[in-house]
């Protein structure tokens, strides 16, 4: 068994996240885990080699291990993160779910409560928690008041975490032990720094409350964490307790009752002992370029040490240790056939869990379906089938389901020189079939009523051999297109490990599903959590037409709630480049993987669409969608990019990744491509792509959008863009096209800068545009200030705060970790030139019905937009002396300053009230420069 993950990893042909040369094709896998996106030294590289940045939740440094070192692989250790963070962030949206993380942590510590001085302890956790809780319900607290709740339950709670340092970690207060004060305590730790979106530390403290109190935490505090999470790693040790516990419950001596405590409490022990090692292990792979540590060994306890006398056979499993298999295969994929060590154990094992596990799914599917009709499981005795804690299909009309995935598989795909070789035709051939049931109808009856799975599978063969005959026969299709025959062949696409009976199945059922909406509805009604198309998506031979026929279902985001959906779509998009054929069916698996991507990133709420979205960045996404921008069709590149746009949204840093590698002239060529329907998607991308923090790497991305596609000027697309935009979209492009125009000079009126101007005006008449325009005109006045930090977040607004002198007030290092850090690497001068350019360019052309334009959406008092207008005069304010005369400074004053005197009263927020002195300070300024 492999000692680490960097050794699992060699094993399954994988180094650094990348092919083994010399791994043998026929043992090699296709791989869910991504590891072609960006690398953290890509995210890091403007900044010099002993720097340390925050990027988003997480430190990154220019720390370099020595080549002799192995570094865990960036993308597993997000991965983890991203796992628990799931389980601490669910805390921050759902109220039912703060209320029992507080009800479990208050049971657990005053249930043993006892009279006494505590000195202070509780209070310290009472107050901590409400600190935190007052931070999640009211997200609008101002910024100081924020840190400082930060500060005071950060505080608060390391004191009570400190109780179980060495010296006294077995104490207790008040009668409850400090183990369990300090697991409470660093559960509300997790909490707080996932709130500061410090999402590895959060995992550390996460991970250390099964460390201080792996008991509390399985079974009380966390325990659906652990039953993801840990389990996995010691799942031999509950299939040997329920062996020792079925052998002594057959006993009838009078010790039995203490032979079965004692081994409750062995169990237990041991659990516990073997959730701490995998807590501490997890932690390790958490530290900033840790090592990869050693894998801990849980051993089996020994039978004799309950008392009993029952020897242990020979075939009871040796102990298991191991990388968690759940966790690697969610992030690396489905392995092949493991290595051929201990493989007669493992098969033994096999069965010991698939009989463990299914009797545990019997009784939650029974209490599930208590109001229904009962079935059964079918069964066939040349096949076992194991799959833990799969759910099982709805109820349907059959006898019984197939319940569990077989225990071996067998992966029919290979890879060449790196290059994945998935065969596109079919790999069977019926012509030769030997068909021992050769009658239509007796195969429609076995489908639909044997529980016997090899009958079933040859009754695929022969009804698919009927159909291809039939040539599309009325009479056939009628007789294999009803319910219960459906549901059938969906069973067996649940249970079987035939390739090539799988592949049969896929193959009819598309047929079906292209001729009928009922059979489409048929199939979602019977597999609504799409649990069958996760087991094909990750068979190494069918994920590419499973993908396929998935896609013909137009499935919703709501039936695709399973954490395996990002990887298993990103492996569709990587290696479905060749369309795929389904009989009669011709479709491109990268269409289905990106239809996926869409329903996944944008159908869910904001938060769930926003973590998905986070996960394609992690699993190095981008580099696929970046490249499917530039090849196929218009609607799949349009929703490639409208994916990248999300995910640049979920995490600002990857921005600058891909405004530096993506195909600039692609997305002009989309933009004619699209011809008479809306650009959104491409003006949403650029839109997020000109948040770039560095002016000069602005400067670059702008130069190479404007050198175009094919000979064809960029501003004239731009322009006819313009003209046939949505209403939402105007101001954004105009936006872009002032910022293009303006790498010419300021001063020389062009029809691109009239346009652009006359729209912004437009888009800032709050009397004739929507909510969604005004949001968008606020936007693009933000874009062309010109000042943003590392994640994309704007900071104009800061900065001239800063320049007002109230930079003072804002000391806290929790609220200026991203402010000035666009000026400290780069010339203050390159940046003030833009805005330079921007405020002649826009006072010229605009002149005064643009100051008229932004001084009006002030007075509405529409807050987005009015804020953006008071920074937008605050900001070319600084310029006015360099636009026009005596009699423009006359105008400019005389719109502007009584609009700006309203916004000194004392009923308005403090940063406007900075904003508006300095603005009129600078129009005083300007008045005495021109006089």
């Amino acid at each position: 068994m492999a000692s680490s993950l960097h050794q699992l990893l060699k094993e399954e042909g994988f180094e650094k996240g990348k092919l083994l040369k010399n791994q043998p094709d026929d043992s090699t896998a296709l791989p869910i885990y991504i590891c072609r996106g960006r690398k953290s030294s890509e995210i890091t590289e403007h900044k010099d080699e002993k720097t340390v940045i925050r990027n988003g939740s997480s430190l990154f440094s220019s720390f370099k291990p020595k080549s002799d070192e192995p570094v865990i692989d960036e993308a597993a250790i997000k991965a983890v993160i991203s796992i628990l963070g799931g389980y601490t962030g669910r805390y921050l949206k759902d109220e039912s779910y703060r209320a029992m993380v507080k009800d479990k942590c208050t049971s657990c510590l005053l249930s043993r409560r006892k009279a006494g001085s505590d000195g202070g302890i509780f209070m310290n956790m009472e107050l901590g928690i409400e600190s935190i809780d007052k931070l999640v319900e009211d997200r609008g607290n101002k910024k100081e008041l924020r840190m400082k709740l930060f500060r005071n339950s950060i505080r608060l709670l390391s004191i009570v975490a400190s109780l179980n340092c060495e010296k006294s970690r077995n104490g207790s207060t008040c009668g409850v032990p400090h183990s369990h004060l300090s697991a409470c305590a660093q559960l509300y730790l997790s909490i707080v720094y996932k709130l500061e979106k410090n999402h590895r530390l959060s995992a550390r403290h996460l991970l250390q409350v099964f460390c201080d109190s792996a008991f509390l935490a399985r079974t009380h505090l966390l325990p659906d964490l652990w039953d993801h999470f840990f389990l996995p790693h010691l799942l031999h040790l509950k299939v040997w307790y329920h062996k020792e516990l079925e052998h002594l419950s057959n006993l009838g001596n009078a010790l039995k009752e203490t032979q079965m405590k004692a081994l409750s409490k062995l169990y237990n022990d041991q659990m516990d002992m073997g959730t701490a090692m995998f807590a501490m292990y997890y932690k390790e792979w958490l530290k900033i370029g840790a090592k990869v540590p050693p894998v801990s060994t849980v051993p089996l306890p020994s039978s004799s040490s309950y008392g009993s006398s029952r020897r242990r056979s020979s075939e009871s499993h040796a102990s298991v240790s191991s990388i968690n298999r759940n966790l690697y295969q969610t992030v690396f994929g489905a392995a092949t056939e493991w290595q051929s060590m201990e493989l007669n154990r493992r098969i033994r094992t096999s069965i010991d869990i698939c009989r463990l596990e299914a009797e545990e799914n019997e009784f939650k599917y029974e209490n599930y379906n208590q109001n229904k009709k009962k079935t059964h499981r079918r069964s066939s005795s040349s096949h076992i089938y194991s799959t833990p804690r799969t759910e099982l299909l709805p109820e349907t009309q059959k006898s019984g389901h197939f319940r569990f995935f077989s225990c071996q598989s067998r992966p029919k795909g290979c890879l060449v020189n790196g290059k994945i070789d998935v065969r596109n035709n079919s790999m069977i051939n019926l012509e030769h079939l030997d068909l021992p049931l050769s009658d239509l109808s007796k195969a429609i009856a076995t489908i639909c009523s044997s529980d016997v799975l090899s009958d079933c599978e040859i009754a695929i063969r022969v009804m698919t051999k009927a159909w291809l005959d039939s040539h599309g026969d009325s009479t056939i299709e009628a007789a294999l297109t009803k319910a219960p025959i459906i549901e059938g062949v969906l069973e067996v696409l649940f249970a079987s490990n035939d390739d090539e009976v799988m592949e049969l199945a896929i193959l009819i059922l598309a047929e079906f599903i292209t001729r009928s909406k009922v059979n489409r509805q048929i199939i979602l009604n019977s597999d609504p959590q799409l649990e069958i198309f996760l087991k094909l998506l990750k068979n190494s031979s069918l994920f590419l037409k499973a993908a396929v026929l998935l896609y013909l279902l137009r499935p919703k985001a709501k039936q695709m709630i399973s954490t395996e959906w990002i990887p298993l779509s990103l492996r569709v998009l990587e290696f479905g480049e060749h369309l795929q054929t389904l009989y009669t069916i011709r479709c491109s698996p990268q269409v289905a993987a990106l239809y996926f991507l869409d329903q996944l990133l944008t159908g869910f709420n904001e938060d769930r669409n926003l973590e998905n979205a986070c996960q394609v960045v992690s699993l190095g996404g981008l580099n696929l969608l970046m490249r499917n921008v530039e090849f196929g069709g218009v609607l799949e590149r349009n929703k490639a990019a409208l994916i990248i746009s999300c995910c640049i949204r979920a995490d600002g840093s990857c921005r600058h990744h891909v405004a530096d590698k993506l195909n600039k002239a692609a997305l002009i060529e989309l933009m004619v491509g699209n011809c008479k329907d809306s650009n959104g998607s491409v003006i949403a991308l650029l839109t997020e792509l000109l948040c770039l923090n560095r002016r000069t790497q602005m400067m670059k991305f702008l130069n190479e959008l404007l050198r175009g596609w094919g000979g064809l000027n960029t501003m004239h697309i731009l322009l006819a863009c313009l003209h046939k935009a949505l209403p939402e979209e105007r101001p954004l492009v105009a936006a872009l096209l002032l910022q293009l125009d303006l790498l010419g000079d300021p001063f020389r009126c062009s029809v691109y800068r009239e346009e652009a101007v006359e729209v912004i005006i437009e888009t800032l008449d709050c009397e004739k545009c929507n909510d969604k325009i005004q949001q968008q005109s606020a936007k693009a006045l933000t874009m062309l200030g010109g000042r943003f930090s590392y994640m994309g977040e704007a900071t104009t607004e800061s900065w001239l705060l800063k320049q007002a002198g109230f930079h003072e007030n804002l000391e806290d290092s929790f609220q200026k970790k991203e402010i000035g850090d666009n000026f400290l690497d780069e010339g203050e001068e390159e940046i003030e030139n833009w805005q330079k350019k921007a405020a002649i360019a826009l006072l010229n052309s605009g002149n005064k019905r643009f100051l008229a334009a932004l001084s009006n959406s002030m007075a509405k008092d529409i807050p987005s937009l009015a804020r953006a207008s008071l920074v937008t005069i605050a900001w070319m304010s600084c310029f006015l002396h360099l636009a026009g005369d005596k009699d423009f400074q006359a105008m400019a004053s005389s719109i502007l300053t009584p609009r700006l005197l309203e916004s000194l009263n004392s009923n308005r927020v403090l940063e406007e009230r900075v904003l508006a002195t300095f603005s009129l300070q600078q129009i005083r300024k300007s008045s005495e420069y021109i006089a």
